[in-house]
């Protein structure tokens, strides 16, 4: 099911959901960029594990409406409008890359509305305590966050310019622009159907523009807007050590800012096959948390 709905703000919030709507209620805050399109996996593993999977375009991508100058906290009260609005009382939640701070925040600030929750490479606060927050990422992505850090005119310039080949039709042009980013195992995930899931989330989330990805850029290296130490659902982070979108440094530094958290970690693996091989293990832990 498709639709879209008017938040508490004025807003228009546009969400997906697939699986059985008397399963247990998992919200998936998309990558950067990305948007609510769930793909046929998470179709299919809602329909076998008896989820009912929700996704959800972030504010400014898709057809959800741009809040200029959020922050990554303010996805919280999206989400309890958007369970609102399904009439769920409880949820569970999981992120990748981009995504992760948005469903820590949800899980902070919704408290024990949230059952569970997961994140898949997740970006760490810039300024973190003994963290080297662009040491080992991919040349994109230092270009990208740098700017982000010292020149947002240029960034949005600059993902301006890259939006063309992550809309295009062109799987090659997609996987080039994401070539720095991409060790072995990511690569290999490329060479197969997940790269036509991938740049079909990447082309409804930027059909209309950049901000979107422009304001997730900004939201990483500003305060976040809450305390990870409010978190006292269920936690569990999965981090590849060969990630180059995110670094591993980020996924430990959440191990140990995050209270009680389960912290997964595997050599050889990056940003987008530690998602693709923990996937149903992930949704079966969320479930657990119910």
């Amino acid at each position: 099911m498709e639709g879209s709905f008017e938040l508490t703000d004025g807003r228009i919030l546009s969400f997906e959901t697939a699986g059985p709507d008397s399963g247990p209620p998992v919200v998936v805050h998309h990558g950067t960029p990305g948007s609510r399109m769930l793909g046929q996996e998470l179709k299919d593993l809602a329909e076998q594990l008896g989820v009912r999977m929700i996704g959800f375009d972030r504010a400014g991508y898709g057809g959800s409406s741009r809040k200029k100058g959020r922050v990554i906290a303010d996805v919280a009260a999206d989400v309890g409008d958007l369970a609102d609005h399904l009439g769920l009382e409880r949820i569970a939640t999981w992120g990748i890359s981009g995504g992760g701070p948005h469903a820590l925040a949800t899980a902070a600030l919704l408290g024990d509305r949230v059952a569970g929750v997961a994140t898949f490479g997740s970006v760490a606060p810039l300024g973190a305590s003994g963290l080297d927050f662009l040491g080992g990422m991919g040349e994109a992505n230092i270009a990208e966050f740098g700017l982000a850090m010292d020149d947002p005119d240029g960034l949005g310039d600059f993902l301006g310019a890259a939006r063309p080949a992550m809309i295009g039709s062109d799987p090659a042009a997609f996987v080039n622009e994401l070539s720095s980013l991409l060790c072995p195992a990511d690569l290999e995930m490329l060479n197969g159907p997940f790269v036509e899931t991938m740049l079909a989330q990447t082309r409804w989330g930027l059909v209309g523009s950049h901000w979107g990805w422009f304001d997730d850029d900004l939201a990483f290296v500003k305060e976040w807007g809450f305390d990870l130490t409010r978190i006292t659902s269920p936690v569990r982070l999965y981090m590849g050590v060969d990630d180059a979108f995110v670094p591993v440094g980020h996924g430990r530094w959440l191990a140990s800012a995050v209270p009680g958290a389960e912290y997964v970690e595997a050599e050889g693996e990056g940003h987008l096959s530690m998602y693709a091989k923990h996937l149903v293990s992930a949704h079966r832990y969320l479930l657990s948390c119910f």
